[in-house]
């Protein structure tokens, strides 16, 4: 990470959107649910939410209704610098909420990006282009309060670059027995990025996912987590809930699948209390 001469720390960012990316090595931890329905719980509270899909299956893109056909310009291009994120945004159902979509053609990213300078800074570069000229009153080009990066399950180039481009890390963290071992390897990754990359990166928070209270495994799992990391750690518990499962295959936010269910209302109270950190963070 650090051999790359062309690669210089990112300077203190200017105002401008807050920049989460949702990060964790192990698949099914519930990522790409929590960065879909929290963007949607974010829009509800009229945030401004801009979804960046960096994973090659492209299930954030697929769970906010965004057919693939509809994906001919995506992060593929905007990572390469074919295209610029306004070119490759797409409007959600969701009002106050847009993506930009994956493709498979993620897959090959790294390899091609391998010999490009300042290829770890890739995304940061075409978010910071994406700002540099916007007028407070440019329709065309919105001002996002909030960017969510959806990362693929490995710290790989693209969590690389998310982790460069980010203001903070969200880290879902599925209840189970292994989840501790997991996360040290990450925080381990965000320190280098830190150092050599990144020095604006923190970790925003852990939230505790696919939390049983049946099930006496996530109670401990909950209470070692918390005993680890303290504060960062959200109050807020994701439960199991199989409406959050379920919603994906209709391609909605389980807030609009089912408004009312655990799920739903465990994201809303997420929400409430990412919203409240970042106006402790503002007043600090």
């Amino acid at each position: 990470m650090s051999g790359d001469n062309s690669e210089s720390p990112a300077s203190p960012k200017a105002a401008g959107p807050r920049i989460l990316a949702l990060a964790n090595q192990k698949g099914g931890v519930g990522k790409t649910t929590t960065a879909i329905n929290l963007g949607t719980a974010l829009a509800a509270v009229r945030e401004r939410v801009l979804i960046i899909d960096l994973d090659p299956q492209g299930n954030a893109s697929t769970g906010l209704g965004i057919e693939r056909n509809n994906r001919t310009i995506s992060t593929y291009e905007v990572l390469l610098g074919d295209a610029g994120i306004e070119d490759a945004i797409v409007s959600s159902n969701i009002p106050r909420m847009d993506c930009v979509p994956s493709s498979m053609d993620l897959l090959g990213a790294e390899l091609e990006l391998a010999e490009v300078v300042r290829r770890t800074h890739r995304l940061a570069d075409a978010v910071e282009a994406y700002y540099a000229n916007l007028a407070e009153d440019d329709e065309d080009k919105p001002h996002y309060s909030y960017i969510l990066l959806d990362c693929p399950p490995s710290l790989n180039l693209l969590t690389i670059n998310a982790m460069t481009a980010a203001d903070a890390i969200l880290v879902p963290l599925q209840c189970e027995f292994f989840a501790l071992e997991g996360l040290s390897q990450l925080l381990k990754t965000v320190e280098r990025v830190k150092t050599n990359l990144n020095p604006r990166l923190t970790i925003h928070g852990v939230v505790l996912t696919m939390f049983d209270r049946r099930n006496a495994l996530s109670g401990q799992v909950a209470d070692d987590v918390r005993a680890f990391l303290g504060d960062k750690v959200y109050e807020t518990v994701i439960p199991r809930n199989v409406r959050i499962s379920e919603a994906p295959s209709y391609g909605k936010p389980v807030l609009l699948y089912d408004s009312t269910c655990s799920g739903s209302q465990a994201y809303i109270r997420l929400a409430s209390e990412i919203i409240k950190r970042e106006r402790r963070l503002r007043a600090a």
